[in-house]
This record gives C-alpha cells, structure tokens and sequence, in this order.
C-alpha cells in the first residue's frame, strides 16, 4: 500500500480512500502540518499531498480550509481528551487535565496549543465557539459533582475549569516550568477547595 508522505517529504500517490478512511487519513494530515509547520503551512493542497488523497477531494468534502482544520484540531482533542465520569468529581478532573497535560507535554499538543493564540483573520471568528464547546464539556464534570453533593451549590464550572486549565497553559506558553501529574493534582485540589460545601460549627 502506498504510505502517507511527511510534511515537506514526496508527495504520496493519490489513494481511492473514501469515507472514514478518507476522512481520518486528511485529518491526520492537517494535524501534522499545523503541528509541523503552523497554519501557513496547512494548505489544502499540502494536506492532499500528505494524505495521499486528491485536493478535490478534500474541498469537496470540508468546503474550505478553514472548516478543515477546524475539524482537525476538534477531533485531535476530542480523542485526546475523553470526559471521564467516575462517580468523584475529584478523580473526573485529575484523570481528564492529567491527560491534558499529556497531551501539552508532547511536541504536537505544543504546537497546537499555540496555534490556537496565533493570529490569523481566517479562524479568529470561529475560535470562540470551537473552545468554547471544548471547556462546556470538561465544565460537565463540575456540574455533575454539584449535582452529587461533592461540590456547594453556587459552584461555578466553567470558573473551575479555568482556574485548572489556565496554569498548564501559562506553563506551556510562557514559563516553559515543568508539569506531571502531581502538578495536576495540586492544581484541582486548589480548585474543589474553593468550591466545596462549607462546613459550619
């Protein structure tokens, strides 16, 4: 089977890929190159090249680049970033910004942590919905421990989720300070203590 070519490698032979294989193979692709080479170097045309699929293919499929890699980086986190539910809001929240800090820990998840703050007029006005959906659903696991008692009920999720979230970016951004699991940890701790229940004498 003809392989996938690398980013600024030779240019695959066009496959006759179609549905899910098609669609994982172009997504695969753009992941790459944005991790690679940073927007300007997810072309569509370039994405074909290393998907080993036709251009017309992939216009016909996403419209435009900029729904393309849309798609990319929501399903690259999506199936990097699974929701836990394990009955201790606690547990929920370590296990899923543990994976977070997987993710930001490696090259890729790097690169596209910092392309999503790069400026680019194209994407600007879908940056919005497209983190917002993604902290909506990590934002599920708060509700769900207010719900459980675990947490007070004026606890706020999206706030929480923030206030975890935020560190290992800054760090990953900015700092460039180390982060593991234990990191993770102290941080949510941080967090459920200023949203737990209140316990009066």
């Amino acid at each position: 089977m003809t392989s996938r070519a690398t980013p600024g490698g030779p240019a695959a032979a066009p496959l006759r890929r179609r549905g899910e294989r098609m669609r994982r193979a172009v997504l695969d692709a753009t992941v790459d190159l944005l991790s690679a080479e940073g927007l300007a170097g997810a072309t569509v045309a370039a994405v074909a090249r290393a998907a080993g699929v036709h251009e017309t293919s992939v216009y016909r499929r996403w419209g435009t680049r900029e729904n393309l890699i849309l798609d990319a980086l929501t399903a690259q986190l999506d199936d990097a970033l699974p929701i836990p539910d394990t009955g201790d809001v606690r547990e929920d929240l370590v296990s899923f910004f543990a994976c977070l800090a997987e993710l930001l820990g490696t090259a890729q998840g790097r690169a596209l942590l910092r392309l999503s703050v790069e400026c680019d007029d194209t994407l600007d006005d879908r940056r919005g919905p497209y983190w917002s959906e993604r902290l909506e659903r990590a934002a599920a696991m708060v509700r769900r421990g207010v719900e459980r008692g675990e947490l007070a009920a004026g606890a706020e999720p999206g706030l929480l989720v923030e206030a975890v979230s935020g560190p290992l970016f800054t760090r990953v951004l900015l700092s460039q300070a180390p982060f593991d699991r234990t990191y993770v940890e102290r941080l949510v701790e941080l967090a459920l203590n200023g949203a737990r229940p209140r316990r009066h004498p």
